[in-house]
């Protein structure tokens, strides 16, 4: 919150506060300049290094020219100090609306090798600006997992000649987490309920969420409100131990969402 982009600072940060085994970030850049606060460092690899002993796995959803032959790119990372089988990268439906600033957005999975079992783990960022891209991109994501359970429950296909065709399970359990932009109230949200739960509600029935986004920005006088959700496929709901909101940190404009499953 004080105009400084600082990898290690976020790096140091997450730690502290939950010393997790898989960290999901939103708005990583990568030759990004152009963001403010950075100087266009590479924000994936950098975390990677201040996060030893995890796989780093990227997907970004914008992509462009930097005008010196390189490439500007912005998206969402996993990291994970679990075994990784399988990841995808996912591009969200991308509407065109006339007077509407937007951007093309992503759905980063992996397949994460839980004490418990393999989990499918998503991470996004879904459109801030219009209301009808994110319902466009809610639909994909609930599509999305329903082709999952379908993979989660075909048989396995025999010995194959390349290593591209061999099967790789596709768990049933999914976790769907990042920043939504959109209140619990919004319709939206009520669409992702009917495949997923909410963690927060899982581990507080009938609690309010307490504000993730505008905590401490409040140049603009939005009202704080609940934005980070973590949503679990009903499987894994009993699992569900704690989940909290630091809202004293301001190392972001959004507050840290930590869920702990046991």
């Amino acid at each position: 919150m004080d105009g400084r982009v600082d990898p290690a600072r976020i790096a140091r940060v997450a730690r502290e506060l939950a010393d997790p085994d898989v960290c999901c970030f939103q708005e990583v850049a990568e030759n990004y300049d152009a963001l403010a606060g950075s100087s266009g460092e590479h924000q994936p690899e950098l975390l990677k290094t201040l996060f030893p002993g995890y796989s780093a796995h990227f997907a970004c959803a914008v992509d462009l020219p930097d005008g010196k032959g390189g490439r500007r790119r912005y998206g969402n990372l996993i990291l994970s100090r679990l075994p990784v089988q399988r990841v995808l990268r996912h591009s969200l439906p991308w509407p065109p609306e006339d007077g509407v600033p937007s951007m093309p957005r992503v759905a980063l999975e992996a397949a994460v090798q839980a004490p418990w079992g393999l989990v499918s783990v998503t991470t996004t960022h879904l459109e801030f600006y219009s209301g009808r891209q994110r319902a466009a991109q809610v639909a994909r994501l609930r599509e999305l997992e329903a082709e999952r359970q379908l993979h989660a429950k075909a048989a396995p296909y025999g010995p194959q000649s390349s290593d591209v065709f061999q099967h790789r399970p596709r768990p049933a359990a999914s976790i769907l987490t990042g920043d939504f932009n959109m209140p619990p109230e919004d319709p939206s949200v009520a669409r992702l309920l009917e495949t997923w739960r909410d963690a927060w509600q899982v581990a507080h029935p009938g609690a309010p969420h307490p504000p993730s986004f505008h905590v401490h920005d409040k140049e603009d006088g939005r009202r704080p409100y609940f934005c980070d959700f973590v949503f679990v496929s009903p499987d894994l709901a009993a699992r569900v131990a704690s989940v909290r909101v630091d809202s004293d940190t301001q190392a972001s404009d959004h507050q840290p969402v930590i869920v702990e499953f046991s």
